[in-house]
Parts: structure tokens; sequence; C-alpha cells
């Protein structure tokens, strides 16, 4: 439970975050614990996390502010081990190092610093900026969805998995599959934005990724559609046709050849016979 020093400096800390927030930053506590404070980090233009929205959490301790708070990122990034706490100097890693001066836009403005440079510490992995880019393209996926919200394979971020373990346990932490739960109750509006934008932009929300164009040739209805078929005439089909023209025609004209050449049979023949009777007949 916050002290009332705690809750009197984070109250006055959401008035004005709210009223000017920083470049790239909105925040706000939980409606239930003071000390629980969750942001969104839009990516900054000109770097691998343009336009991505990167959603954690802030949990602060009882004596806030002379006590920094613990600092996760949920959104997979690229940069840092999904709700995972984050060794900074800004955060209860190092609470020697905190100022009680620094303010809520003070962590966060030096978060969004630090993921924007190439520093490595614990809870940062390594990737590629086309690795980065597109988790930066899924990252309103991922918020609305929960999709894939179970931590990073050690193989992939250099760090080994009972690191990653104990680091991902306590207050703050996400478990896998309720991410898109627990970002629609903390920024319901947000996530109606996102729901829309994944429907205007065709997301699929069983990837997150775009789904294929519609095909742009037209249906015709199936009336129209059998007009444009040229039909093919099977084996039978030609045979009957044929017996019908055959049935059709006389038949002379059906057995023209047979008739010529039965005539000219017939007119070689007499002529034999003719000549035969010429030669053997007796004289007067």
């Amino acid at each position: 439970m916050a002290t009332p020093a705690a809750t009197k400096r984070l109250t006055k800390e959401y008035i004005t975050i709210s009223k000017s927030p920083p470049p790239y930053i909105v925040a706000h506590p939980s409606e239930t614990n003071i000390l629980e404070w969750h942001y969104i980090l839009t990516g900054p233009p000109d770097t691998p996390y343009e336009g991505g929205q990167y959603w954690g959490t802030l949990m602060f301790p009882p004596d806030y502010p002379f006590a920094p708070p613990a600092i996760r990122m949920h959104t997979p990034s690229g940069r840092f081990q999904p709700s995972t706490r984050l060794c900074l100097s800004i955060s209860d890693f190092h609470p020697k190092s905190f100022n009680p001066a620094w303010e809520v836009s003070t962590i966060l403005t030096g978060l969004l610093s630090f993921m924007t440079s190439e520093e490595m510490t614990t809870g940062s992995v390594c990737a590629s900026e086309q690795e980065r880019k597109l988790f930066a393209r899924r990252t309103k996926w991922w918020n609305s969805t929960g999709g894939g919200s179970k931590p990073i394979p050690s193989s992939t971020n250099g760090t080994t998995a009972s690191a990653h373990s104990s680091n991902s346990r306590g207050i703050g932490g996400i478990k896998a599959g309720d991410g898109g739960a627990k970002f629609r109750l903390e920024w319901p509006e947000v996530d109606e934005e996102n729901i829309k934008w994944m429907t205007a932009n065709r997301i699929d929300l069983a990837t997150g990724m775009t789904k294929p164009a519609p095909s742009s040739q037209p249906h015709c209805s199936p009336d129209v559609a059998g007009l444009r078929r040229r039909p093919v005439a099977s084996a039978t089909v030609v045979q009957d046709a044929q017996i019908a023209r055959d049935a059709g025609q006389g038949w002379l004209s059906r057995n023209r050849w047979k008739v010529a050449f039965g005539a000219i049979v017939l007119w070689i023949l007499t002529a034999r016979v003719l000549g035969d009777g010429a030669v053997t007949a007796p004289a007067a």
C-alpha cells in the first residue's frame, strides 16, 4: 500500500503528465492501484520503432519517490525481453542512483532514449533493424489480441533461460495469453482504435500479418457465366451428330464412289465381251 507521501506525489505527477505529456509518451495509474502505472511509447520517426505502439508498466514502491520503480515493456519490440524487469539507472535495479526529483515523465523519457540507443543491459535483446521494424508493424495487433504474449525464447535473445525466468517474476509481469485482456482494461479507447486499424488494414487476427487483397476479377452470375463458357462435345455427341447427318443424305449421295467404281468395272467387262464376239464370228 502506498504511503500518503507516495499517493500525493503520484497524484500530482498524473495531473502534470496528463496536461503536458512528453513527446511520444502517454501514461496513467491503474484505477485499482496508484502504484501501478501503464504507459505507451510511440516509436519515434527515423528509428526502427517508428509508428510502433509499445505498452509497459511502472511498479512504484510504497515509499516512492525515495526508491525507483520496476520498469517493464510488455509489447515485443526486438529491443527488450517482453514483460521483463529492465536494469536501468532509473529502475529498481539501482535504487541508490535514483534521484527523488525525477518524475514519471523523467523516467519514461529516459526509457525511450535508452530504447532508441544500442546499449545493452539486463532485459535487452539483440535484433536486426528489419526485425525491429517487423515488430513495430505488429505492435497494435499484439497489444489488442495478446497474440504471442509468451516471452521471446532464450535462444534468440542471448540470455540464459534461468535469468530470464527469475527476472520475469513479480507484480507487473504479463502471463502468456493475458496481454489482450489487460491492455483492453487499461487502454479501452486505444484498443478500440487498434481494432478499427486492423480491420481497415486487413490484419489477420490469428497471425498479425496482412491478409491477401481480394481478387480484382469481377464475378459473373451463373447465367452469364454459362454464356461465356464454350461447350466441349464428347465423343458420343460427335458420333451421334455424324449418324444424324448420314441419315439426312440419300443412298446415291452416300455411295457415289462405290457406284462410280462399279460403272467402270461394268464398262470394262462389257467392252471385253463385245470384243471377243467380234473375233469369233463365222464368215458368210
